[in-house]
């Protein structure tokens, strides 16, 4: 039997782990404007065919947008890139009013000043619980400038590269 485990003290522990910050964005055709949200579980999943993966809340009221769009662009933020955060995970009806954006080559949009970007259409989804696991194929990606955004024990932080011994 296994034991029960206390949320707070999960979300406690698992804060111990640092997480780069993504911004994931679409467009929905028709759509006037951008749909997105911020996930801290991007990671890489396979090299051949080269995929990725990532969690969504299942209450996200985002993530429904973004999936009719069905095709993203993962954005991993650059230190500095707090307030393009906090914009992303509100719910205002417009997240992008006050995010600089560009249109990738295949029709994405990028944030701009990211730390590195990541093109790719969504392929398939998986119960994972009070998520839902997505993986999605990578079409295009690049790195940009800078230091990557984190999250570490529940502060948004940069990270620096280690200098050479």
């Amino acid at each position: 039997m296994a034991a029960m485990i206390d949320q707070a003290h999960f979300r406690n522990v698992m804060g111990h782990l640092p997480t780069g910050v993504v911004a994931l964005a679409g467009l929905a055709q028709g759509a006037p404007h951008p749909h997105g949200l911020v996930v801290g579980t991007f990671q890489s999943l396979s090299l051949e065919p080269p995929l990725v993966t990532f969690s969504v809340a299942r209450s996200s009221i985002s993530w429904p947008k973004l999936r009719a769009a069905g095709r993203v662009c993962a954005s991993v933020l650059a230190a500095g890139q707090e307030p393009v955060c906090r914009a992303l995970s509100s719910k205002e009806p417009d997240k992008f009013a006050e995010v600089a954006w560009e249109l990738s080559d295949v029709g994405t949009p990028r944030i701009a000043g990211a730390h590195a970007w990541i093109d790719c259409d969504l392929t398939q989804e998986f119960d994972g619980g009070d998520h839902v696991i997505v993986v999605a194929r990578v079409l295009r990606m690049d790195i940009g400038l800078g230091d990557p955004l984190v999250f570490h024990k529940g502060r948004l932080g940069g990270h620096r590269e280690p200098s050479a011994a």
